[in-house]
């Protein structure tokens, strides 16, 4: 193997799919980056049995072949080498690396151990890049991270037609973002839970590339309890959370009692600054009236803050206290100019969903965020 490419696109090659590989492997070859270079195109893939990546490039080949070497290594490399051309070539056990006047010698491990890449499941439709991962990165926030509790650690998608959904909730927020795609059979209806960050970093990558994102979903056959995704050179696939999803859209209230418009900017800016005498644990309160809004939090040793803001607010005055860090969460996923919070009583879940400027209120994306009783 020998094969000579552009810096750049080999370590962003490298650092994807490295960063999808295990810390802790239970077998050295899992921690390994697989180089295959055949007609003129080189394939960088890891796989851990649980995810696998893959992306393919254009070089100037001067002999096939495959290599593996460690993933973490090669991405910490290709990351810090000169802006050059870089040529690989392995050399018996070894494979070198020259960039420049930059040359470096990683051992290599036996290709023949590695295991094969599971096959992409049959594509269930495509959505635009862009419009994913914004969708994705609203809800992944609200995922769990308890893996005593592994499906909340997921994103439920939920296919009807074409309309994607995507859900998450870790017991004391829930998110939810509902997206027009192309699904290839319009009476399509699925479900899968994803792992959120597999999904999460799946497309981050995906999304600035631009162009449309390939959904693959098993229906039976090929792939099944996995699913899988592509766009431009890079693809992904990821085995799927077993487990029933709790049934979480039933949580969103038909009615509400009171009902606040805010700017998102200002305050976010206003809880940032009064949690700073707040705890991890310690809430901050927010108090509503026609007057506006008032922003409270208390921390040991007497440390208090509190801070006024304007707020355009209908219904009667409610004082309602929630996690500081899940309200900025919420506040920064979605990306409008306001906020708009439902309320049905102080001691019930809040909803938060995204208004323009002239007070338009969205209807793709809502953000639920569970009160925290305060005395009094």
């Amino acid at each position: 193997m020998k094969f000579r490419v552009e810096r750049d696109a080999l370590a962003d090659a490298v650092a994807w799919t490295a960063k999808s590989l295990p810390s802790r492997p239970s077998v050295p070859v899992l921690a390994g980056v697989l180089m295959r270079v055949s007609n003129g195109n080189l394939q960088v893939s890891g796989f851990d049995y649980e995810v696998s990546s893959q992306v393919t490039l254009e070089v100037q080949a001067d002999a096939d072949g495959a290599a593996l070497v460690s993933g973490r290594l090669l991405a910490e490399i290709t990351k810090a080498l000169p802006s050059k051309p870089v040529e690989v070539a392995a050399v018996g056990s070894h494979v070198e690396i020259t960039c420049g006047s930059a040359r470096f010698t990683l051992p290599t491990m036996p290709v023949e151990d590695y295991p094969s890449l599971p096959q992409m499941p049959e594509s269930a439709g495509t959505v635009d890049a862009k419009a994913f991962a914004e969708a994705v990165s609203q809800v992944a926030i609200a995922a769990g991270r308890d893996d005593t509790l592994p499906i909340l650690t997921g994103v439920r998608m939920e296919i009807e037609g074409n309309t994607l959904a995507l859900l998450a909730t870790d017991r004391y927020r829930l998110a939810v973002r509902e997206i027009e795609w192309n699904a290839d059979d319009p009476d399509m209806s699925m479900a899968a839970l994803v792992p959120a960050k597999t999904l999460n970093d799946t497309a981050k990558t995906l999304g600035p590339l631009g162009g449309q994102v390939t959904v693959a979903l098993a229906r039976g056959g090929v792939g099944e309890g996995m699913i899988g995704f592509a766009g431009g050179t890079r693809r992904t696939t990821s085995r799927l959370l077993d487990g029933d999803f709790p049934k979480v859209r039933s949580l969103r209230p038909d009615t509400h009692s009171a009902q606040a418009r805010v700017s998102v900017a200002a305050l976010a800016e206003v809880v940032k600054r009064v949690s700073l005498v707040a705890e991890r644990a310690t809430p901050v309160r927010l108090r509503f009236s026609e007057d506006g809004l008032v922003i409270e939090a208390g921390g040991t040793e007497d440390a208090r803050a509190s801070e006024a803001m304007d707020c355009a607010f209908t219904g009667e005055p409610l004082t309602i206290a929630f996690n500081h860090q899940y309200l900025l969460d919420g506040l920064n996923a979605l990306n409008s100019p306001f906020a708009v919070f439902s309320f049905t009583d102080p001691k019930k879940p809040a909803i938060i969903v995204p208004a323009s400027e002239d007070g338009e209120i969205s209807s793709g994306y809502w953000y639920l965020i569970m009160p925290v009783r305060i005395g009094g």
